[in-house]
């Protein structure tokens, strides 16, 4: 294990002020500079992941000018580094300014240590956040499912089953709430597969008319009807060889559910108007946010046709089950949607972080997506918050994640659980909790817990 600890930069012009945070902040390797250009020394010697500095540094410790400046170049140089801007107590103007400028916090002085300690410690937080964002992103880039980023194990059980079946030639159906991300996940099955250096074509059966999806699907020779002046190949034989993807297959209609069957049981095709079978070799995904055995049972959706489809059924989580990826999928669009609007270094408060994590996210990662597209427009300085996605911050705080506390919960549940169990015989709670009588004792007094109350 690397006991090393993480470097923390400190640049303050105060002797004793420096002093009393490099003994307040020890579980850090802290190290101090008192003027910018010593600052910049430091920060390409230890590259930090938090710096705090005041804003007011020599040659003119009574201006803010240096300490702009020093700002402007530490975001340019590491513009992934933490600042957290130290400033006096009625100066909230150049706070505001400072995190307008790409400072993630700031702090008023004096301060309590602790309360800084804290900021500091999330700081950290952030930045590892962000680099676990990145490193996701290079390790899922070398792959197909490259555009899929996730921590959650249930969604990165699903990755290893879509590549599992991608190389099987068999028809694949996507399930999910709309915005999960069917079309990305439908593409990775073709990426997977002997096909990816043919056709991906995607076609959504909800959004073409009934009129028109025949033509669409199956083409339709010169003069079939109206307005046919040329023959025209459907999307199965332009994705010959490759793979069709058929979104919202709960719609399709009843009338061309048998023409879809006849091509999966045949393999050929005719055109509207034609009358030869035309062999196809495609490979069918399709994708719905239906329940296609209640529209099996309502006579909306063909049974054989189903099974048909259906060879390998997976079955897509909505964003509030993928524990962790709403916040992880933020910072990647921040850092894609800052880039592509040239709006610099940005990254996400904390509030920002705590509103996404709390959010239900009804339209899944499409719905957040758009939403944080919108604020990295909106957003006035580098830092979006809350009130920058549109969302409330949750009124809970990081008090309610502290391990001990949850920890005591689940100990507190698991002994009165226990011994109801066993009606009271600490021998056997004991026993089945895996610890010795005295402890289970201990665990009682503590949690003020008596045998006769369980």
């Amino acid at each position: 294990m690397n006991d090393k600890k993480r470097s923390l930069l400190i640049i303050e012009d105060d002797p004793a002020l420096q002093k009393q945070m490099k003994w307040a902040f020890d579980q850090y390797e802290v190290v101090t500079a008192e003027d910018r250009e010593s600052a910049l020394t430091q920060l390409r010697r230890f590259e930090p992941a938090v710096v705090t500095m005041d804003l007011g540094l020599p040659p003119f410790p009574d201006d803010t000018t240096e300490g702009f400046r020093l700002l402007s170049e530490l975001l340019t140089l590491v513009p992934d580094t933490r600042v957290i801007v130290l400033t006096g107590q009625h100066d909230r103007e150049n706070a505001v300014r400072a995190v307008a400028a790409g400072a993630y916090d700031f702090f008023a002085k004096p301060f309590e240590p602790e309360l800084l300690l804290l900021t500091i410690d999330r700081a950290f937080r952030m930045f590892d956040l962000q680099l676990e964002n990145r490193r996701l992103q290079m390790n899922n880039a070398a792959g197909p499912l490259g555009a899929v980023l996730t921590r959650d194990p249930g969604m990165q059980r699903l990755l290893r089953t879509i590549e599992k079946v991608a190389s099987a030639n068999v028809s694949v159906m996507l399930l999910g709430e709309s915005g999960t991300g069917k079309e990305v996940l439908a593409r990775g099955v073709h990426e997977a597969s002997c096909r990816k250096n043919e056709r991906f074509v995607a076609i959504n059966c909800a959004a073409i008319p009934e009129n028109l999806l025949e033509s669409e699907l199956f083409g339709h020779e010169k003069g079939a009807f109206t307005g046919a002046v040329k023959q025209t190949q459907g999307k199965f034989e332009l994705a010959h060889k490759g793979t069709l993807f058929l979104d919202e297959i709960g719609d399709l209609p009843t009338s061309l559910q048998a023409k879809l069957l006849r091509f999966l049981q045949e393999r050929v095709v005719e055109r509207i108007g034609g009358r030869d079978e035309i062999p196809v070799d495609v490979r069918v995904v399709c994708a719905t946010h239906q329940n296609l055995k209640s529209q099996i049972a309502l006579g909306r959706f063909r049974e054989d046709l189903y099974y048909r489809l259906a060879e390998i059924v997976i079955e897509i989580p909505p964003l509030r089950s993928r524990n962790g990826d709403a916040s992880l999928l933020a910072h990647a669009f921040v850092q894609r949607f800052a880039a592509e609007n040239k709006r610099g270094s940005m990254n996400l408060a904390e509030d920002a972080v705590a509103a996404i994590e709390a959010h239900s996210w009804p339209g899944n990662v499409r719905e957040l997506e758009n939403c944080v597209k919108r604020a990295v427009i909106m957003a006035e300085g580098g830092r979006i918050c809350a009130d920058d996605l549109g969302l409330s911050a949750p009124d809970e705080d990081l008090a309610r994640l502290n391990l001990r506390q949850i920890r005591d919960e689940a100990e507190h549940k698991a002994i009165v659980r226990v011994l109801s169990r066993v009606n009271g015989n600490i021998a056997r709670a004991a026993e089945i909790l895996g610890i010795s009588r005295p402890t289970l004792y201990d665990l009682m007094n503590r949690f003020g817990l008596k045998r006769e109350t369980i």
